[in-house]
């Protein structure tokens, strides 16, 4: 198996399982990656997603340039699966090592990154006469200054953990040791907040970027009048009123 996919409660941990070629991405692996996301997705009892690397030295160094070059790059779209398939489950990447090329894409796709302290990041793709096309040249600049943005995809430099959190690209850096636990940490405090909610947020925020203010609010207020029938909406004023957790059911 390229990609380690397991079940967690409520949380689904995706590792990109080639270690000895620093989790290099080949076809097998966007295939097994795609059909679990698929499956996370689908599953009404899985709520947050993990994508990892397997070892200590890379959460995926890229593209694996052994293989056929048709193969590159994971999804023309940029996105983790097809975007007719979007996923609006929220995802954390945890990244240790080296984080390059079709690797930084996918942990780009995240809405969450943790670094361990060992962390590179880096889109050199134009050192070898290609092009970030797989969601690095349009969402890096959306997620970081423009200048700095730049500098990594037009110098194909590599920066580390410090200077990733520094600029906003990592959300926090943590020991090695600590990168699942502090993951597996946030994604249970995500798992506290209604399910439904936390979906509707992340598509009002992704949606929303590439819309006017107005339209943007139209669309959460669209979303919002969605919620306020649903169990877990009922749930969570009477949960407030009686002054305990709610219980949520993700419908």
């Amino acid at each position: 198996m390229a990609v380690d996919y397991r079940k967690e409660g409520r949380i689904a941990i995706f590792t990109i399982n080639r270690p000895k070629v620093l989790n290099a991405i080949n076809k097998q692996v966007e295939q097994e990656l795609s059909e679990a996301i698929l499956d996370f997705r689908d599953d009404p009892e899985l709520w947050v997603g993990i994508i990892t690397g397997a070892g200590d030295r890379a959460f995926s160094s890229g593209h694996d340039i052994n293989e056929e070059r048709e193969t590159y790059p994971m999804a023309a779209e940029g996105c983790l699966v097809p975007a007719e398939h979007q996923v609006w489950k929220p995802f954390i990447a945890a990244i240790c090592g080296y984080c390059l090329a079709g690797g930084l894409e996918i942990a780009l796709s995240c809405d969450l990154r943790i670094a361990a302290e060992n962390s590179v990041f880096g889109l050199p793709e134009i050192n070898i006469g290609g092009i970030a096309q797989g969601g690095g040249t349009q969402r890096l600049p959306r997620m970081i200054p423009w200048c700095k943005a730049a500098e990594i995809l037009l110098l194909g430099r590599h920066i580390d953990a410090q200077e990733a959190y520094r600029i906003g690209l990592v959300n926090k850096v943590v020991p090695i040791e600590q990168l699942l636990p502090t993951a597996k940490q946030w994604a249970e405090i995500l798992c506290q907040a209604a399910p439904l909610s936390v979906r509707a947020t992340k598509e009002a925020m992704i949606r929303g970027y590439s819309m006017t203010l107005n339209e943007g609010l139209q669309l959460t207020r669209e979303l919002a009048n969605s919620l306020k029938n649903t169990e877990d909406s009922k749930e969570g004023i009477i949960a407030f009123q009686e002054k305990r957790k709610p219980q949520w059911k993700g419908r």
